[in-house]
């Protein structure tokens, strides 16, 4: 058995040499697995560039495929999975929150019948805004999603040969790592860990980055937002058809009704126009991801490999960077 194990990375100078200790640790313990790394650079601006090349000619398992320029995370796994011909591939960050000591117990599910094995966190040890901020989606994207995607999940994990090939057939451009994995089915099992915090530098996901993570997860698996603002509009329509009528009806009896203020008509046409805004940014979000899957635009452009053969989808994106 072989088994290819996906990891982006974008400026991981500071985490990379124990990552690569810790890998080969891990790995080393798994018997009849014959294992290989395939880092993904993702348009680093550090010295990660240089010391993946280090690792490789150090240790020909540690494969790289360098992006020309920074595409992000999601398309940094989009281009390791490309790459991965293997029985299964294991999918995880740079920053050692994902334990590499994880891996023989992702292996050792799939060895037990597992097409799919998701890591799911028993804690995590973000603190602040963050926190926070990681709590509150998975909240919301548990109720608002359209198909169940296991909660307390990231991009760590596991698929047999079989679902890659399934997820690498999928053309979406805007990409939510998790909810694609799900969605493609198979049977999928859990492997429960403790999230550990960054083992050196800082977060490489900006807030505006993760809103967009976020947003990508929910405009591209629930319908959810168009349905509550047609329902708002048809609660706003239906209150102002009743009222119409209420005074209508007191007009016709000569019922004598208080005149409405400047603040009321105030009030009422902000709120009318705040929910048309909302509606409208709503369907922006959905029409410029139409708009972005319409130009086909390649996810990633690749610039070189090292230890890995390129594929035929790779070899059609670097075609397109041509003049």
């Amino acid at each position: 058995m072989n088994l290819a194990i996906i990891i982006p990375v974008y400026n991981e100078q500071e985490n990379l040499p124990e990552l690569t200790r810790r890998l080969t640790a891990a790995c080393e313990t798994m018997e009849g697995i014959d294992w290989r790394v395939i880092f993904v650079n993702d348009g680093s601006t550090d010295e990660s560039w240089r010391m993946l090349g280090e690792s490789h000619a150090a240790d020909a398992r540690f494969c790289v495929v360098d992006l020309s320029r920074n595409f992000g995370h999601q398309a940094a796994i989009s281009a390791g999975m490309m790459h991965a011909d293997a029985d299964a591939v294991v999918v995880m960050d740079a920053d050692l929150q994902d334990p590499p000591e994880v891996i023989p117990d992702l292996v050792a599910a799939w060895r037990e019948g597992a097409q799919i094995v998701l890591a799911e966190r028993r804690t995590r040890q973000e603190r602040g805004l963050r926190r926070v901020g990681f709590e509150l989606f998975h909240r919301l994207f548990k109720w608002i999603s359209d198909f169940p995607v296991a909660p307390r999940t990231g991009v760590f994990g596991l698929l047999n040969r079989q679902a890659a090939e399934a997820f690498r057939s999928l053309p979406e451009t805007n990409r939510f790592f998790p909810g694609l994995r799900s969605w493609i089915g198979f049977d999928q099992r859990i492997v429960h860990y403790d999230r550990a915090d960054r083992a050196a530098g800082r977060p490489k996901q900006t807030l505006r980055r993760l809103v967009r993570y976020a947003s990508d997860g929910i405009f591209s698996f629930s319908h959810k937002p168009l349905h509550l603002m047609t329902g708002a509009g048809v609660l706003i329509s239906g209150f102002g058809f009743v009222l119409g009528m209420v005074f209508l009806v007191k007009r016709l009896l000569g019922v004598e009704q208080a005149q409405m203020g400047f603040t009321t008509l105030i009030v009422v046409v902000t709120f009318i126009g705040g929910i048309q805004l909302m509606s409208l940014g709503l369907l922006g979000q959905y029409l410029s991801r139409v708009y972005d899957e319409v130009k086909r635009r390649p996810i990633y452009i690749v610039r070189q490999r090292l230890g890995v053969p390129g594929s035929a989808e790779s070899q059609t994106t670097e075609e397109s960077a041509g003049p």
